[in-house]
């Protein structure tokens, strides 16, 4: 029998999610009935800067770039790739207007549910009360490592930390301005950067 287009997509979900947490099957199956799949259009967004948030995703195609406005400029603070969960959990967690914006880079599916089922799920489960918490050691370590690189590494750096980190297929798939505004540069030192980066 062939396995139709969301279960495969909550497999994908299952799997990602036993990383943090192993969930019995009672427990995934509680989350089961609010999964949806969901698709965005290139620069389409999940959420826009000073919206409420409601949602969280999961990526299953695509890529997907957060970022805030400052005085009139975009600045990029992170992607998202190929299943990696994706949201404005700031606002979701506090019910505030959401301080970024998180923009569909190219066509892209994803798998969405309600933030309100997870902590409801929370709330009733050991395994998803795991997840939860373990999940959030992990943004905060990630927001961590963000803040001290741009604090104490340079731009030559930063560059170097995505070409041989776990997050090098950025380089791949992200236009080389959204890369240099990542890092806190504009893109003709991105470029100048990559050449000395080339002949070392």
């Amino acid at each position: 029998m062939m396995i139709d287009a969301l279960s495969q997509a909550a497999l994908r979900l299952r799997q990602q999610i036993s990383y943090f947490a192993p969930l019995t099957d009672d427990e995934w199956n509680a989350l089961v009935p609010y999964l949806s799949i969901t698709t965005f259009r290139k620069h389409q967004c999940l959420i826009q800067q000073g919206e409420m948030a409601s949602q969280l995703a999961f990526v299953l195609d695509g890529l997907f770039r957060q970022f805030y406005m400052k005085d009139g400029d975009e600045r990029t603070t992170y992607f998202f790739l190929d299943d990696q969960l994706v949201g404005a959990y700031m606002s979701c967690v506090t019910s505030q207007p959401s301080l970024v914006t998180i923009e569909a880079l190219s066509d892209s599916t994803c798998l969405a549910f309600p933030y309100t089922a997870l902590t409801t799920l929370f709330s009733q489960y050991d395994g998803w009360q795991l997840f939860g918490r373990r999940f959030a050691e992990y943004i905060m370590v990630s927001l961590e490592e963000r803040m001290v690189g741009l604090l104490t590494r340079s731009p030559e750096e930063r560059y170097l930390d995505l070409l041989t980190g776990t997050q090098r297929a950025l380089l791949q798939q992200v236009p080389q301005h959204y890369i240099a505004n990542y890092l806190g540069i504009t893109p003709v030192s991105l470029s100048r950067i990559r050449n000395r980066v080339s002949q070392k």
